[in-house]
C-alpha cells in the first residue's frame, strides 16, 4: 500500500496570526487569505494536479492538541483508512477522531516524540 504521497501543508501557531500573516505577505509576497493561510498550486505537464497550504493558527488554541508543539505537519496519503488501520495494527497512537469535508478525508496520529501528524486524502481529482 502506498502510504504517503506527498506535503499537503505546513500549519504552525503564533501568539498574533492576523501579524504574522500580514508580515509574509508584505515581505515574501504570500498571498494570505482572510482564513490565515496560502495555497500553493503544482502540477503541470507529466504532474498530476495538487496544492500544498501553508497555514498559521492562534497560539491559544486548540488545532495541535494533544501535541504541544507549535507546529504540524500534513501529509497527502492515497487511502486514509487503510493507512490509519495498518498504523493502528502497527501500535501508532492514531487519535479516534477523523474528519470528512469537501476538502477530503482528515485522520491525525501522534509520532514518538509527540509531535500530530495530519494525514489528508484529498478528493479524487486533487
Amino acid at each position: 500500500m502506498k502510504r504517503v504521497t506527498g506535503i499537503g501543508g505546513l500549519f504552525f501557531t503564533s501568539p498574533d496570526p492576523q501579524r504574522l500573516g500580514a508580515w509574509y505577505r508584505e515581505h515574501l509576497d504570500l498571498d494570505v487569505a482572510d482564513w490565515g493561510g496560502a495555497v500553493f498550486q503544482w502540477g503541470g505537464e507529466g504532474s498530476a494536479p495538487g496544492m500544498t497550504i501553508w497555514s498559521v493558527f492562534a497560539q491559544d488554541g486548540q488545532k495541535m492538541a494533544p501535541s504541544r508543539a507549535p507546529f504540524m505537519v500534513n501529509f497527502r496519503v492515497a487511502d486514509l483508512d487503510a493507512l490509519l488501520e495498518a498504523l493502528r495494527a502497527e501500535g501508532c497512537e492514531v487519535l479516534a477522531d477523523t474528519e470528512v469535508s469537501e476538502f477530503g478525508k482528515f485522520g491525525w496520529v501522534m509520532d514518538p516524540d509527540g509531535n500530530k501528524v495530519e494525514l489528508w486524502e484529498p478528493p479524487p481529482g486533487q
